[in-house]
């Protein structure tokens, strides 16, 4: 169980009820009280909270503008990462199994876990605490937004560009699958044999390694042109 005064360091909130705090942290797999109650909490509370900072830091986005600038930062690999710097990953109470397979590093349970402690912030302190710290560990990120930057992934990119010039789709091959069953890493080939152009990219799962390929391939693609 993760220190409550070292998690309050981070966050910005003391806990006057510890037991909020540790359901917070609890994964179903875990067994009692999980905190899948307060994901759904935190998650309405962190879209609220989120929609009030991008309206009142850019005044001239529209309103798709602001979703798809909100989509980024509340979608699954932005609050994992959040999660991971809070150090949320060592210190979450799951069940023998999800420990074996490695759940402490999924994102998507560290992603839940997160919401889950704005929901529980929510509970102990009210909403005004529990804005306080999503503006807090929002900032850096709000900060780096750019309303006119390119929000596809590299893979549909790629793709548009290779359709625009009536081109075959590229093609993704896995060359190796390293590492134990928990912490595997994939090696994977983007090709677009038409341009000759092949990148070769890891990450630790098939889709995060065609990600990096992909973007790789269209920087290829860009030069070339």
């Amino acid at each position: 169980m993760i220190d409550p005064q070292v998690l309050a360091r981070r966050l910005g909130h003391a806990f006057t009820d510890p037991q909020l705090l540790r359901q917070a942290l609890t994964h179903r797999s875990h067994g009692g009280t999980d905190n899948e109650r307060l994901e759904f909490l935190g998650d309405g509370i962190l879209n609220c909270v989120v929609a009030v900072l991008l309206y009142e830091c850019f005044p001239r986005v529209d309103e798709g503008g602001l979703s798809r600038l909100r989509a980024r930062l509340v979608r699954q690999e932005s609050l994992a990462a959040i999660a991971q710097k809070l150090g949320l990953s060592d210190h979450l109470l799951l069940g023998e199994g999800e420990l074996k397979s490695g759940g402490f590093r999924r994102p998507s349970i560290l992603a839940d876990t997160l919401e889950a402690l704005i929901g529980a912030i929510f509970l102990d302190a009210g909403f005004q605490a529990a804005r306080l710290v999503v503006a807090t560990l929002m900032r850096d990120a709000i900060d780096g937004l750019d309303p006119k930057a390119e929000d596809r992934d590299p893979k549909t990119q790629l793709q548009e560009v290779l359709q625009s010039r009536r081109l075959a789709l590229p093609v993704y091959r896995v060359l190796a699958t390293r590492g134990a069953a928990h912490e595997q890493q994939f090696e994977v080939a983007c090709e677009i044999p038409a341009l000759q152009i092949s990148a070769v990219a890891t990450g630790s799962s098939r889709r995060a390694a065609e990600q990096v390929a992909a973007g790789q391939a269209l920087q290829q693609l860009k030069r070339s042109t």
